[in-house]
């Protein structure tokens, strides 16, 4: 069975990475995947500092062991001043080769205004970097107050059939490179 791990780099309460991490943790898990989100709001990580010695931080471990035994990775990012978060990718430095290597990852931006493609571009290229296989599909939800209803759910029937494209491919390719059935 294919092993997912969902991360999304944002810390607000009420996160619209985290309810579209949900969402596509959802999607993902009704075909057939097992799906963990790690959630970094309530991890205790340190600001990565270049060296390996986290001992103190018993969460930096859990989070490398985690993303160690996956097959695959779903990352949101909100967007920041046109980039990936800062908490999403301090998470990714804590790790390395051994954690990241040959994974695959499905990538979810979350903008307050248009879409565009600057955090996925830059959090693809850092994927990239560390060897893992990032899929094309990808979700890009501009305008992220009007996509999703009180309840947490997509209130757009285009941007649903996206996460549905972006789970089948994830879930497909995840099976195909890492070679689980």
């Amino acid at each position: 069975m294919v092993k997912i791990v969902g991360i999304a780099g944002s810390l607000r309460s009420g996160s619209y990475s985290q309810q579209a991490l949900q969402i596509a943790a959802q999607r993902v898990a009704a075909l057939g995947a097992e799906v963990e989100i790690l959630d970094l709001r309530t991890m205790n990580l340190p600001f990565c500092d270049g060296g390996d010695d986290y001992s103190d931080y018993p969460d930096v471990a859990r989070l490398s062991q985690t993303v160690k035994e996956a097959d695959g990775l779903i990352l949101v990012t909100p967007e920041y001043h046109g980039s990936v978060s800062g908490v999403l990718k301090n998470a990714l430095d804590l790790m390395g080769f051994e954690e990241l290597d040959g994974k695959v990852a499905g990538l979810i931006s979350i903008l307050g205004g248009q879409p565009n493609s600057n955090a996925l571009n830059d959090l693809r290229v850092i994927m990239r970097w560390v060897h893992a296989w990032v899929i094309p599909e990808q979700v890009a939800i501009g305008q992220a107050w009007k996509a999703f209803g009180e309840d947490g759910k997509l209130l757009d029937q285009k941007l649903s059939e996206r996460f549905d494209n972006f789970a089948q491919s994830l879930v497909e390719n995840t099976r195909k490179l890492r070679g689980v059935s």
